[in-house]
């Protein structure tokens, strides 16, 4: 089980950098995510065919998984919509709501009962981020395109735990990226209507940091998150990625200067965050959390 937190953890890591190359790329959030998914699928096909992996399936399953894949690829829009329209403080922290939605939404999606203690440790996360909402007017947008970019986390975290159990972590990563790729591209035409842009080409910059993007934060990180799903309630996962913030709030105050972006009262929100994660570890790891 120790291993597991230690594979959920690398995941965390690598999620931190997510939002600084959100910021880095020029590209708008839609056309951004669909390089990002289409880049993975390169490098996946390339590191199947590598290592030899089978993904001898179905047609029905490779629908089924690359439907998910489509929850994680409009997660990713609204999540990168969050850090254009406000920073990246605002939009890995509004991600901490994943876990509240998760506590929400999978009792309803597995027809179970609703759990008391992570309802309680998601209205922490919650009181956090409704502390970081009121702190300026000016972010407000941003703040409610990361909840929406939350909710698709949830989602995707849900049926992906489902998904684990049946499949190799890297085909599940494949096929997702695969309809990630499809099916953001055929909606693409249709939000470039309503958000145009000069060019849908990258510049060099961007090819460079979508690469690194797609195959540390996106392939290895999606298989680090699928592997500690095996041993892992969706919920402790969800949580646990609340540390997410606190990397890419370090970063963006050290690259970016958006220390002076925030006031006492964001302060405030990510302290209750940060305790809302560290008691659920706590007790995760003692085992007095009934698995979700």
């Amino acid at each position: 089980m120790k291993k597991s937190y230690l594979v959920l953890h690398g995941a965390v890591i690598l999620a931190g950098f997510t939002g600084i190359f959100g910021k880095l790329i020029s590209l708008n959030e839609g056309l951004l995510v669909w390089y990002r998914v289409f880049f993975s699928f390169i490098w996946l096909f390339f590191i199947l065919k590598l290592f030899k992996v089978r993904t001898a399936v179905t047609l029905r399953q490779k629908f089924d998984i690359a439907k998910i894949g489509m929850l994680i690829t409009l997660h990713w829009v609204f999540f990168y919509g969050s850090i254009k329209y406000s920073n990246i403080s605002i939009g890995v922290v509004c991600f901490s709501l994943t876990s509240f939605f998760t506590a929400i939404f999978k009792p309803l999606l597995n027809r179970e009962p609703l759990v008391p203690s992570e309802l309680l440790l998601s209205l922490l996360t919650l009181l956090g981020i409704a502390l970081i909402f009121h702190f300026d007017t000016l972010y407000q947008t941003g703040i409610i395109l990361g909840v929406i970019s939350s909710a698709f986390g949830a989602l995707y975290t849900i049926y992906n735990e489902r998904l684990v159990k049946r499949y190799d972590s890297m085909v599940i990563n494949y096929y997702q990226m695969t309809g990630g790729t499809i099916g953001l591209g055929l909606l693409m035409p249709l939000y470039l209507h309503y958000f145009p842009v000069n060019s849908i080409i990258p510049a060099p910059k961007d090819i460079v940091y979508l690469l690194l993007l797609s195959l540390f934060c996106t392939v290895g990180l999606y298989v680090l998150f699928a592997e500690s799903l095996k041993r892992i309630p969706a919920f402790t996962v969800n949580l646990s990625f609340n540390l997410e913030p606190i990397y890419s709030i370090i970063m963006a105050f050290l690259f970016f200067a958006e220390g002076r972006q925030v006031n006492v009262s964001f302060y405030i929100g990510l302290l209750f965050i940060g305790i809302s994660v560290i008691l659920q570890t706590v007790i995760s790891l003692r085992g007095k959390l009934t698995p979700a």
